[in-house]
């Protein structure tokens, strides 16, 4: 006999072990299947274990710059292997969290892989090879992504890596090249190379963090220029060769001309696969776009009972809009009717230094879009707190409709900053305007006056500056 549940998650990531927690405050049996680790990539090999590591890198550059503070450190040096042992402590700890959530909210775990048999019906298989068949009256897919590979550059953990080898290099690169200039490629370019490496960031589009304001990609550029990084726009990998000391790579730059450099390693961050293959959607034929489920607002596919959610389905592909989605799944399963998320309003962050915040429409994708706006821009320098801090590099960008005051958009480099934006997406979830923006107080000295004072200096207002 199958083990019988209301809902069942295919995958423990942070957007099914999220759904997986609602539905079972809401009363709901459920039970999660997991091939790995509890809490998927995000928590074990992703988002946290990055940030700890990105954190040893700012303590590290702060270490060395002491003096600006009027502070003596001398001999400075860098354990990478301690670095990383922390990383992989932080990882372990959150791991154990969640397998405490899950004792908590009487959630069934069963550890191995999970194939589709049914759209109510799966079988789990352990790594001892036991089967269990599991059925229930609705099943969440959350099976996540995986680094998309070259080509011409299969990742092999010793000269080329993915996000996973970098987290725990086996050694600390010398030269590294970065194919690649999203949020991952970028923090690990900027991790390296505060941590001693001599970094190479090749971008086949114009500009790096491409999906940001352009005023934003600009600025990013000039600062990783000046902390020492080669950034390379426009051009692209053409080819790598493996030698027993390192790589040889062709470098296609933008003016056509092709080169020949040497890398101690390669970090490859050209993008995800979802992990869609092999756990039985064929047969059921759920609809598919390019790799990608296909939902509804509430995140149903086309086959009755059956959910999606995560990086299985469409952009942007973050951690917290999967636990966004599975919170609408949980839900809407439960029998409520809970909202649809508007991908206008997920904010997105990048831990590199300087970091990077944003959320809603660029200023060119606003004017694409037809709007008329109105466009507030407020510099670190301006910013006492930012000042003391001895971090007065960066901006606050914020993007309105000129008719109706509403933000469109708000983008955001510099200290802290991916604590800052959630003040703006709060604002426009509640679809605030510009005049509630101005008359909140914000308090001083504080890195959020600046959030203010852009929203002013789009009305001329500015007072600071």
């Amino acid at each position: 006999m199958a083990d019988t549940y209301d809902l069942i998650v295919l995958g423990s990531g942070p957007g099914g072990y999220v759904a997986a927690i609602r539905a079972s405050q809401l009363g709901l049996k459920v039970a999660i299947v997991e091939r790995e680790l509890l809490g998927g990539i995000c928590l074990n090999w992703g988002c946290i274990p990055t940030k700890a590591l990105l954190r040893s890198a700012e303590i590290y550059h702060y270490m060395q710059h002491a003096k600006d503070y009027g502070l003596i450190a001398e001999g400075i040096s860098a354990d990478i292997a301690a670095v990383v042992k922390r990383s992989r402590g932080v990882a372990k700890q959150l791991n154990q969290g969640v397998t405490h959530l899950m004792k908590k909210n009487k959630i069934t775990v069963h550890m191995g892989e999970g194939k589709l048999t049914a759209a109510n019906a799966l079988t789990v298989t352990d790594k001892d090879g036991k089967t269990t068949e599991l059925t229930a009256k609705n099943i969440i897919v959350a099976t996540g992504a995986r680094a998309r590979d070259l080509p011409f550059a299969k990742a092999d953990g010793k000269r080329i890596w993915t996000y996973r080898h970098a987290m725990v290099p086996p050694e600390m690169p010398t030269k590294l090249l970065v194919i690649g200039s999203g949020a991952i490629g970028i923090e690990f370019a900027s991790f390296y190379n505060d941590m001693g490496a001599e970094v190479t960031v090749v971008e086949m589009l114009d500009r790096i963090v491409p999906v940001e304001d352009a005023e934003i990609s600009a600025f990013l550029e000039k600062s990783l220029k000046k902390q020492g990084m080669t950034i390379m726009t426009g051009a692209g990998v053409e080819k790598i060769d493996i030698g027993a000391n390192g790589v040889t790579a062709s470098i296609k730059a933008k003016d056509g001309t092709v080169a020949s450099s040497a890398f101690s390693h390669v970090i490859v961050a050209v993008g995800i696969v979802p992990n869609t293959e092999n756990i039985g959607l064929e047969a059921l034929g759920v609809a598919i776009d390019r790799g990608f489920l296909k939902t509804d607002p509430m995140c149903r596919t086309n086959v009755a009972g059956l959910w999606a959610i995560g990086d299985i389905t469409a952009p942007p592909w973050l951690a917290h809009k999967a636990s966004h989605e599975g919170v609408i799944a949980a839900e809407a399963i439960a029998g409520g009717h809970p909202h649809a998320m508007d991908p206008k309003n997920i904010p997105g962050c990048t831990y590199c230094h300087p970091q990077i915040a944003s959320v809603g429409l660029t200023e060119a994708k606003a004017k694409e879009a037809g709007y008329a706006v109105k466009v507030g821009n407020f510099p670190f320098i301006g910013n006492g707190k930012a000042i003391a801090l001895g971090e007065a590099e960066g901006f606050i960008k914020t993007v309105f409709d000129a008719k109706t005051g509403e933000l469109l958009g708000a983008h955001m480099i510099g200290a802290e900053v991916t604590e800052l934006i959630q003040g703006y997406t709060i604002g426009k979830t509640g679809e605030l305007t510009e005049a509630e923006f101005m008359e909140s107080v914000f308090p001083h000295p504080t890195l959020s006056e600046m959030m203010h004072e852009s929203v002013l200096a789009a009305y001329g207002r500015a007072l600071h500056i």
